[in-house]
This record gives structure tokens, sequence and C-alpha cells, in this order.
């Protein structure tokens, strides 16, 4: 009987009449599932009960919250999020935001890669290269597709060798360092020049370790929060802990070119900065700090905490064997160039006004109790090197380190709001780690640029080695787990290169940016199809999710795929498979550890019976944990109750500030250096660009003052607005960005401030055209007040949609209006980028939504 009649003869309810259309209308957009979902359908009419199971909620956001599914046959027909105990401020519930409650959008899409697919044109050799991206698609068997990559692979390697493989790093670049090696890539991603500077300086990276956990974070009198945003990046309890911080009496100050959600929330007092000028802007506040304080009659310095815990603030702190006359405090002064760093100074680059500034370093108050909250995104600039060691400096500066209610560090990602070592932890899944005989590792700033110009320079995989140019020749890209081409600086080029080399293989659940580039695309299972896993977010708690369905149509999983090339290049998968999925979890839950309520001591986590070891049909031993496997499994979550005054709390650098013998920073000194000479001559060496051992502003190359074509007559270039790139709530980076919810919901426009909208002429709803000297991409004009005038928000990770006749992005994607610029420490500097914007003389976007989904087969 066909699925609607039966819908109609059914005696249902009117719920059950939704959920019986709502499953319906699912399996309509999902041809070969038709049958499970009919039959969920049934059972629905017929009152069948399901189970509620973990889903995992797996990208990378930094949230990671509990996700449930209610599962019926393996089709999930509602969502729900964390209900396991009673939701409050010092124990919260891991609920979920929009992107994962609309992951059965995701997992169960119409546009899911069904089989494996052979670009039409692709032959040995490459065939069409120019066609990748726009041939079109044929279906293939595994067999045919697992030997004809095989076959190509055997060939370069015969003729080019192994530095003609170019890879991301997932299980099949296992296969292939196995088979002799391939050239890997490397950058800063995220982190940007918080990945290496940090070290040096004797700061942190890692919002683990630099703030004070969200409990004392309560005790602050003034938060001031530099370019943060996790109403959106970081969606989950960030937000409400920041908000339990407010209502504790904490004001908030924010500095940002846009005043965001989180800002809004927290009624943060906005203060305005162009992009990529936070350097300058703190060395302005340092001046105001300097010049302003008086021990007695206005104390903004802390010069105990100076003298003890720091080197190269002035002359008579600098390290053995440098010139007295580089020390931080003169360069600000302008003791030897003559330039005073004041507000004034720092006022034209940053465009705060002094006194805003003045304003700012007064809020630093000593005396007062300030947590100084940075988020990566300002690091993710061109020549921001020193960027990290500045924050650093004005924390020390005031004495905002080390001690309750005081606190100065990255907060964002997974640690926002609450910093502290991990209280929960997944054990190891037991694989082998497999080496690569190839050495070549490629930034991601230059990778594009490698390839298609055929020389790059070496610098090592995150080893930051002193630069050595080298030749390569790329023939093979093999995309396994990544999204390198939609998210790594340079997309315009990128693209390039994907049609220059002889093949382009992805592994993928949806036809990405990755695929559509590609010759060979090999559906991929999503998490929701695998057996389960563990998900780590906040410090306080470890999610273990479960499979809620079995892999759609011909999916199969990465490890799947690169033990079948395995075979067919005649490599041993076992050196790095030795185990089975099973055995894999397995081995993570058993590893699983926490830390009891003394605050130090770790146990194991799971408690596993021998007859929990027969049931899985696994190798293991009996334990005794905290909690047994069955409950975890049920319940899908275990979370640490937090209460004021228990022995989970955290204090950033409180070991070192105690004892800096004992507990010394990881710089050559051991404290906190103003003056770095190591990390001035590291960054030096890789060849990019120059720093100084001390914080100074450096343009970046597509910074403001690349926005004019005279910067001492303050006449305007070809591209006088700067770009930056928010998270954005439809995505999580760029996944999730096909999600017809999400996308009805979140339209993905470019916001441009009314004050630059009236000058150009643009109306709210209009199709503006955004040009950089990288590549042109369309959006519709979102006007708004809450962007400073000179700054365009573009949002991040919005898929690529390329009109070949002219050469003009529909998409919106960010990175093809950033370019391969190279610098420092190799930083991906996607939030330094000029543009120039017009209304678009063609036809006018449509939405998202309704725009064609990417359906093949």
């Amino acid at each position: 009987m066909d699925l609607i009649d039966r819908i109609t003869n059914a005696k249902l309810s009117r719920r059950s009449f939704i959920l019986a259309s709502a499953a319906a209308t699912a399996g309509l957009s999902l041809t070969g599932c038709g049958s499970s979902l009919t039959q969920a359908t049934a059972d629905q009419a017929a009152g069948k009960e399901g189970k509620w199971i973990t889903a995992a909620c797996w990208h990378n956001c930094g949230g990671r919250c509990l996700n449930k599914a209610y599962v019926v046959d393996g089709v999930v027909i509602r969502q729900k999020t964390d209900d396991t105990h009673p939701d409050s401020p010092d124990y919260p519930q891991q609920r979920a935001c929009v992107r994962g409650r609309s992951q059965r959008q995701q997992v169960f899409g119409a546009d899911r890669l069904k089989y494996p697919m052979k670009r039409k044109n692709w032959e040995p050799g490459g065939g069409k290269k120019e066609l990748r991206g726009r041939d079109e698609w044929v279906r293939i068997s595994w067999d045919e597709a697992l030997d004809s990559i095989a076959g190509e692979i055997k060939r370069i390697k015969s003729e080019q060798g192994n530095r003609a493989f170019f890879a991301d790093g997932g299980p099949a670049a296992k296969v292939l360092a196995l088979y002799g090696g391939y050239v890997a890539n490397w950058g800063t991603t995220s982190l940007g020049s918080w990945t290496y500077t940090p070290g040096p300086v004797g700061f942190s990276s890692s919002s683990g370790d630099s703030i004070n956990d969200r409990l004392d974070m309560r005790n602050c009198d003034t938060v001031i929060m530099f370019n943060m945003n996790p109403a959106w990046s970081s969606a989950g309890n960030p937000v409400y802990h920041f908000l339990q911080v407010k209502k504790a009496g904490a004001d908030f100050i924010a500095i940002d070119p846009f005043y965001n959600d989180s800002y809004g929330l927290l009624e943060a007092d906005w203060i305005p900065t162009r992009p990529a000028t936070d350097t300058a802007l703190m060395i302005g506040v340092a001046h105001t700090l300097i010049v302003e304080d008086d021990p007695v009659k206005n104390p903004l310095i802390d010069w105990d905490f100076l003298k003890k815990y720091t080197i190269g603030f002035d002359a008579d702190s600098m390290p053995p064997g440098t010139d007295a006359k580089d020390n931080f405090k003169d360069y600000v002064l302008g003791t030897y160039d003559g330039v005073p760093k004041n507000a004034e100074w720092a006022a034209e680059i940053s465009g705060v006004a002094p006194d805003r500034i003045r304003y700012l370093a007064r809020a630093m108050n000593k005396n007062k109790k300030v947590a100084l909250l940075y988020a990566w995104s300002a690091g993710r600039t061109q020549n921001a090197d020193n960027l990290p060691q500045m924050a650093m400096i004005l924390g020390a500066m005031t004495g905002h380190m080390g001690k309750s209610g005081h606190m100065c560090g990255v907060s964002c990602h997974s640690g926002a709001a609450n910093g502290g070592d991990t209280l929960v932890s997944p054990g190891k899944n037991g694989l082998p780690t497999v080496d690569n005989p190839v050495k070549d590792s490629i930034n991601h700033t230059e990778m594009w640029r490698a390839i298609v110009d055929g020389k790059y320079n070496f610098t090592g995989n995150k080893k930051f080695l002193k630069g050595e140019m080298r030749d390569i020749d790329i023939r093979l890209i093999y995309h396994d787990n990544n999204a390198r081409l939609q998210s790594a600086d340079g997309m315009t080029k990128g693209i390039e290169a994907h049609r220059k080399v002889d093949l382009v293989v992805s592994h993928g659940q949806f036809l990405t940016t990755n695929a559509k580039y590609s010759d060979f695309v090999l559906p991929v299972t999503t998490e929701w199809e695998k057996i389960g896993g563990f998900l780590t977010g906040n410090r306080e708690m470890l999610i273990m999710y479960s499979q809620i369905t079995e892999p759609l149509y011909e999916a199969q999983s990465d490890e799947w795929i690169a033990r079948e090339l395995a075979k067919r290049l005649g490599v041993d998968a076992s050196k790095a498979f030795p185990i089975d999925a099973k055995q894999q979890f397995f081995n993570q839950i058993a590893g699983s550890t926490v830390i009891l309520p003394d605050g130090k001591t770790a146990a194991p986590l799971v408690t596993i019976t021998a007859e929990d070891i027969a049931q899985w049909g696994v190798q293991g031993k009996p334990q005794q944990g905290q909690i047994s496997l069955k409950e975890f499994q049920e319940k899908g979550l275990y979370q640490i109750e937090r209460k004021p005054g228990d022995n989970y709390g955290y204090i950033a650098f409180k070991d070192f500030c105690d004892d800096p013998e004992a507990n010394p920073r990881p710089s050559a000194s051991g404290k906190f250096e103003f003056y770095s000479q190591v990390l001035a001559d590291t960054v030096n060496a890789m060849g990019y660009s120059e720093i100084k051992p001390i914080p100074t502003h450096i343009p970046p190359v597509e910074g403001y003052e690349a926005t004019f074509k005279d910067w001492q007559g303050k006449i305007k270039g070809d591209y006088p607005y700067q770009v930056i790139n928010p998270h954005y709530l439809r995505r999580s980076h760029t996944v999730f960005d096909n999600v017809q919810w999400l996308r009805e919901t979140w339209p993905n426009p470019v916001y441009i401030s009314t004050q630059d909208a009236k000058e150009k002429g643009l109306a709210d709803g209009d199709t503006v055209l955004l040009t950089s000297q990288h590549g042109k991409t369309l959006r519709t004009a979102c006007l708004t007040d809450r962007f400073m005038p000179g700054v365009i928000g573009l949002p991040h990770g919005s898929w690529v949609d390329m009109d070949e006749k002219t050469g003009i992005d529909t998409g919106g994607a960010d990175n093809i209006l950033c370019g391969p610029v190279s610098t420092g420490q190799g930083v991906s500097g996607w939030n330094s980028c000029v543009c120039n914007m017009e209304k678009y003389s063609g036809a006018s976007l449509i939405a998202d939504v309704q725009k064609p989904q990417r359906i093949i087969l």
C-alpha cells in the first residue's frame, strides 16, 4: 500500500499524523532508504515505541553538547538535549544549540553522497582537468573507484616518487605513509599567532590553563573581552557562565569591530576597534598605564609583579647580553626613536578615540579584580606574531595573574569562560602512530601556491625551522577528513591548484568544496552510522555517543576505505589498523579517567565487568569505576557536579606565582618575557617576515594601512574596506552549510555599517559584489550599526559556488577574498583582508535556502 494511503487510512491522532508526515517527507528525500523510513512511519502510526540514544554532535565548534535522538528502526523521529539532571548555574545541563538540534537534517539529508562517483571527463593522467568543479558525475562501483585510484597512485609513484603525493593526514594518509610517504601540510589554523608565540614568552595559548575556572570568574569586578563571541562560536554553556559573572556584579567591556550577540547579552561597553590593530591598541594602553601610574594617588601598575615574574620591561630588567635600550618601556615612551606610542598614536591606527584608550587602561587598575580575556581571532591576522606577547604584557603590568578574581589569557573554544585542567577524559583507541618517511610539509598559506608554482619554503611541520626553499611537483591531492580547499587561505589559488594535478580524491558525506573539485568522490559514514565514540567539550564533562543508524546507501568509513586501498597497493594495513572499530571504542571506554573529589587523584571512570567484555566481544579486563558501562551508555554523559569551595577550582598561573623557581614558565628565562630573543630569532629565521623581541605594531600586508594608496595623505586605495569572518550560528566552520533548516534561519548576508552603506548607495537586501585582489563574491546586504564603519562582516565557512562565466563566487565564501599571504610563523591571516564593495549590476541573489541542493543521483 502506498505510504500516503496508509497514513490516510490509519486512525491517527493529530500528533501522530504530524510525526508520520515528517517521516514521509524525509522518505521522499531519501531515495534508497524508503523502506526503513516507511516502516518507521508505520511504527509511529501503530504507536510503536522507539528509544532515546545519545547521538554525536561531533563538529568543531567548541561546544560539543549533549544530543539525544529518538530512534525507531534506525530513523530519527525527534531530537532533544540534556535532561539528565536538573539545571542550575553551578551544575548546568549540557544543552545543544540550533546546529546540534538540526543534525538529523544533516545525517539524513537528501544531498548525502550515496555511491562512489567519478568525474565524467577524468581519465588516467587527469583527462580534462579544467572541468574539475563543473563536470558531470558518473556512478561507479567501489571496486572500480578503488582500483582506478590505486592504479593512478602506483603510476605517479613510479614516475615521480612519493613527494608527488599531497594528503591531509587521515586514515588514507596512513596508508600512503606505509606506501612510502606523502607531502603533508601544516598551519596555525584557529589559533593564528597563538600557536607558537605563547611558549617563548612564557604565556599560554590554551583556554584550559590560562584563565581561572568559571566559579572563580564570579569574583571579578570587570571582564574585558577582546574579539570574543561565544554565543556564536562556542554555543552551549559559555555565555550562561558569563551571565552568572554579570549577576555577581561584574561590568563588561568589549573590544571588537563588531558589537555581537554576546556583548549585547552582557550589556558590554563597546569599544569599536579596527581588525588587525589590537597590538597597536594595547601598546597605547600600556603607554597610559606607564605615564598615569602613581603608586600613591593612582596605582595602575603592579611593580612587585613586574620585578618578580618578568624580564624586559625596562632597562634594569633586560636579560644578560642584550642592549638595555631595546626594553619595552623605552619603546613605548619613544625614548630613543622619538615616537611616543601614546593614545593618540594608537588611535590613528586602531580607530579608538584617545580618551577611550585611556579609559580602557584605567579599567585595568591593579587594585580591581579584572579578567583580561582574549579569543584566538585577533591572532588570525597577518604580522600578528607579537600579539599574544602584548596580551600577556597587559596582564603582567597590572598584576592580573595568579590570584582569585584576576586573570589574563585565552577564553575561547571548549575552554570559553571556564579554565582549568580537564577533569574527565576518554582513553586512547589503541591504534599505533605511523611514521611518514617523507618529511616535506607545506604551510597552509602557501600550499596552493606551491602546487601551482612548484616551489615552497620548508620550515617543518609546526617545528618552526629555519626556512629552506625546495622544489616540489605535486601530482595527487588526497582529501581525507578535512575541508582543506574550503577552509584554508587563498581558495582561488586552491581551485587553480586542483585543476593542475593528475588526480584529486575526496572522502565526503556531501558534495563539499573538496569533493566538487575532485575526480573521485568516496561516500563516507557520519558519526551517527559508526559504532560510537567520545566527545570532549568543557573540562567538567565527557560524552559517549552510540550508533544511531546503519550506514546509509553505500557509504563506508574512512578506515574501511584505507584498508581497501592498502590491499590494492600491497600495503599491510594492520600496521596502521591492527584492531577493529569496536575494540578501538572499547579501549577508549576502558581508558577513560576522572579526577576524584580530592581534586588531584585520577581514577578509572567506567566500571567494566567480565559480562560486559563478553557481550561486546572484545579484549579487556574487568575494572571498578565511577559509573557502570550500561548506565554511561544510556545516559551518554558523565558530568562532575561543581559547587563553590570544591577541590576542582582553578587559578591560572598560581603555581608559578606562588613559587616561580619550582614552577618556571616555558620561556628561556622561566619568566614572562616582555623581551624574547627566542621568539624573534625563531620567527625571523622562517623567512616569511620579521619581528622584534618586544611587541611592536607591524602593519599587516592586508591590514588597515593597506586600505590606503597614500597612508600619510590618508587617500584611500582600490580596496578601502577591511573584512572580518565571524563564526556564524548556521555553521561550525564549514559544516552544516547545506542544512536547509539552518539556511532558512541564518541567511548568511554580508554585514555592512549603515554609514558605509549610505556612502555607497546600498540598501538593505541589495546584492553586493565584494572584490579583493584575490577573488570576487556576492552576498545580500544586511545594514547594521553593530559593525564599525570601514569594516565588513562576511561570515566564515559558506561553501563556494563559482559562476564559471563571470569568475564570481555566488556562495559568499570568505576564503575567496583571502589570499595566500605568508607572514611570521606562517599565520593564516583570515581577519586581515581588504576589499572593495559595490551594488551588483547583474541579477539579484536568491536566498541560499531556495538554491538547488547539491544532489547527485
